[in-house]
């Protein structure tokens, strides 16, 4: 899953950048709002968590700009502006939900696994594929009802494809799921990605979970 936040304090912004990285997570940051605002223009993102005190451009008009253009990425507002209207004008203008600073890490990460179950219609976090059971809310995977124990990385990759159960996933997508920029070295880091998740999670003659498509990429079914 990946995650724009536009953001003006450079501490605030390290620190999600660090703990949703951990959480296998796939985070662009960004502390200027038109530069913000750019990004979420041409970005492929899942999920944006937006300030609304920012230099360059304020929040909320990055969030009309952003709804006017006719794109329905969610937006999470995380604001320091308490007062019932700005919430209300935050969310009548667009915004999927709107936390107060100073706010609670596990909170916010509850909402954006709200919001993003949302997006892709699973209001149940639990998705069976094959033997497997992922818990997108715990980030827990289960093989059997044992459960299995993956790095982040491996975790977001395998989720990913589970999210796109049926459709052919290219290794550039997998890439950029995973946030690598480097070309090359990444496109090696997806296969040895599949291959290790193929390891974990697949028992002796027992069919892959994740199957290649020769020269297209990957696929769950």
């Amino acid at each position: 899953m990946k995650l724009l936040i536009i953001e003006d304090s450079a501490r605030l912004l390290r620190s999600l950048g660090s703990g949703l990285g951990k959480m296998g997570y796939a985070v662009d940051l960004v502390a200027d709002g038109r530069e913000g605002l750019d990004y979420a223009r041409f970005g492929d993102y899942d999920l944006i968590i937006l300030d609304l005190l920012l230099p360059g451009m304020d929040g909320l008009t990055i969030l009309r700009k952003l709804r006017a253009m006719g794109r329905q990425t969610h937006i999470l507002i995380l604001s320091a502006k308490d007062q019932v209207e700005d919430r209300i004008r935050g969310l009548e203008l667009g915004a999927d939900d709107y936390m107060v600073k100073p706010f609670s890490f596990d909170e916010l990460c509850a909402r954006i696994n709200t919001l993003l179950r949302r997006r892709y219609e699973a209001r149940n976090p639990e998705m069976a594929v094959g033997p497997l059971t992922l818990n997108t809310a715990s980030r827990q995977v289960l093989r059997h009802g044992e459960p299995v124990h993956l790095t982040p990385a491996e975790y977001a990759t395998l989720e990913y494809l589970a999210l796109n159960r049926g459709r052919v996933v290219s290794k550039e997508q997998l890439l950029e799921a995973m946030h690598n920029s480097d070309t090359y070295a990444g496109e090696n880091l997806v296969e040895v990605m599949v291959c290790s998740l193929r390891k974990k999670l697949t028992a002796k003659g027992e069919d892959p979970v994740i199957q290649t498509r020769r020269g297209y990429g990957y696929i769950v079914e």
